[in-house]
């Protein structure tokens, strides 16, 4: 066991090369082949350690499965699984984890799982619990995940530095997002961010998303992190982690600022990935640098440029569309995208034919409502889309009856040029005093007649962690603004949480204070 031990742990330490080279000595040796005849021997013979870390030793080595050795040792494994000590459960959930299904694995991995729910209340140790957690997997009842849930929340004082990353990446494993447990490894991880390298500041926000787990308090400790260290980080590394933000929905804005900066003083870096990326971040989280607008847009326009000549149909469609809803025109990329949509080739690919639709629907709509000479239309044709309303609008719907006294008073579910739709639309005097009947003013245009667009969108449209709009909420607003409508944003959970009179007030507020429109003026590039 300990030569075997010995071998293994001087073999990780090699290069994969180095290692492919090694195993097939290591192999072809004789004194290897006479030592795994001894261990298959010997095995039954072994204590609980030397049992487990030889098994754990001819796996990791690459010992093949199928082989008598060790299919014999997993089978004594099962013989002898009541008298292993918790850290032999740890390292034989570790080797099974790398093991594929197999009678005798599957046998030992059922057994293993009934040990460990009868062992976790004696285990102490958060590093074994921790790699239990990773070893058992996401296919454990959720029964047996709360117990060892459990047991680490007793010992969750003694969480290291370490043991909080390692348990971050043990609950992914898991599929279990423990609210307790990943505050707990937050907040040890926020007090040593600056302990962590790269690619655990990375490996945490994937976990994060792959958790469905959001803490600002961690992503901004995160991004403030990385912010002040920027000048030590490769702008490759920044860009990865300004991907990893966005698919969490969180906008860190000094470091896309400072990231910013870096890109309109020095473009070259950025090849057609890393482009694509940056694009992508920016248009998702609605952001723009203050005081350097063109330049920032003109610089990644003129970089876009430079890849027109090798980028695919759907790169292509891609970087315009992320442009557009920046309330950006990129003529030249505009151009050749239009050419190739005239030749049918961007919608040929039937896998992401419909994702590619709406963005090219949402870049003709851009073309005509973001150019300079659009001005805004003096009428609007609308239609109303259904006379149903969804569950969750029933409330505002009873609320606005309440408040405007007739339901003749607004329309709902307006559908409007260009595909955009209203939840609510509500139309008022020059002075925003008095609501209108909505069939008074519908076949005429009135300069005189104020539009509002009430629309309850759910969490997920803002960054996290604030009000700022993404992306697309952002382009919609904006367009509805250049249609003529004054928009009122309303967070649909926050407002189901509130009582029917609070929810009336609260909709009064909206419609008739002076204030009412200052959110709904916001251009894209404002940040919050």
């Amino acid at each position: 066991t300990n030569c075997l031990t010995a071998v293994w742990r001087l073999f990780k330490n090699l290069s994969e090369d180095q290692q492919r080279y090694e195993k097939q000595l290591i192999f072809e040796h004789p004194a290897f082949v006479k030592l795994c005849q001894q261990v298959l021997r010997d095995s039954r013979r072994m204590t609980r350690g030397d049992l487990v870390f030889s098994l754990h030793a001819v796996v990791s080595l690459g010992v093949p499965q199928n082989t008598l050795l060790v299919q014999t040792l997993l089978r004594v494994c099962q013989e002898k699984l009541n008298q292993l000590d918790n850290r032999c459960i740890s390292v034989l959930a570790t080797t099974l984890a790398g093991l594929d299904k197999d009678k005798n694995v599957s046998a030992l991995q059922a057994g293993l799982q009934l040990l460990v729910e009868q062992r976790i209340p004696s285990i102490r140790d958060i590093f074994i619990l921790q790699n239990l957690m990773k070893c058992m997997g996401k296919d454990v009842p959720v029964f047996l995940k709360k117990k060892l849930e459990m047991a680490v929340l007793k010992q969750i004082d003694h969480l290291t530095f370490l043991n909080a990353l390692r348990v971050f990446s043990a609950l992914v494993a898991m599929n279990y997002c423990s609210i307790p447990i990943l505050n707990a490894c937050s907040k040890k991880i926020q007090e040593n961010v600056h302990d962590a390298p790269f690619r655990q500041l990375i490996l945490i926000l994937e976990a994060c998303y792959n958790l469905q787990y959001r803490n600002v308090e961690l992503f901004s400790a995160l991004a403030d992190y990385i912010n002040s260290t920027a000048c030590l980080w490769d702008k490759r590394q920044i860009i990865l982690f300004l991907s990893a933000f966005e698919t969490l929905g969180f906008q860190p804005s000094e470091l896309m600022g400072v990231f910013a900066e870096k890109v309109t003083e020095d473009p070259e870096f950025l090849n057609l990935k890393n482009l694509l990326i940056v694009l992508r971040v920016y248009s998702r989280l609605n952001y723009v640098p203050r005081g350097q607008k063109h330049l920032f847009f003109d610089t990644l326009h003129s970089c876009l440029n430079k890849y027109l000549p090798q980028i695919s149909n759907t790169e292509l469609l891609k970087a315009v569309y992320s442009l557009c809803i920046l309330g950006y025109l990129p003529h030249r990329a505009l151009d050749e995208l239009l050419q190739k949509n005239s030749r049918g080739e961007l919608l040929s690919d039937d896998l992401y034919k419909e994702q590619n639709e709406m963005m090219l629907r949402c870049v003709k709509a851009c073309m005509e409502l973001d150019s300079p000479s659009f001005t805004k239309p003096a009428f609007v044709l609308t239609e109303n889309f259904s006379s149903l309303i969804s569950l969750n609008l029933r409330k505002a719907r009873e609320a606005l009856i309440e408040l405007l006294g007739d339901e003749n008073m607004f329309q709902q579910n307006v559908q409007l040029p260009y595909k955009y739709h209203i939840d609510f639309e509500i139309r008022m005097d020059s002075d925003r005093k008095k609501v209108l009947p909505i069939a008074a003013t519908d076949d005429h245009a009135d300069s005189g007649v104020q539009r509002l667009a009430v629309l309850f969108v759910p969490l997920s449209a803002f960054c996290v962690g604030t009000m700022h709009p993404q992306g697309k909420l952002a382009m919609k607003k904006r367009h509805l603004n250049k249609l003529g409508y004054h928009v009122i944003l309303v967070l649909n959970k926050k407002f189901q949480e509130m009582t029917n009179e609070d929810a009336v007030e609260f909709l009064k507020g909206k419609i008739y204070s002076e204030n009412a429109f200052s959110f709904s003026e916001m251009t894209v590039q404002d940040n919050n």
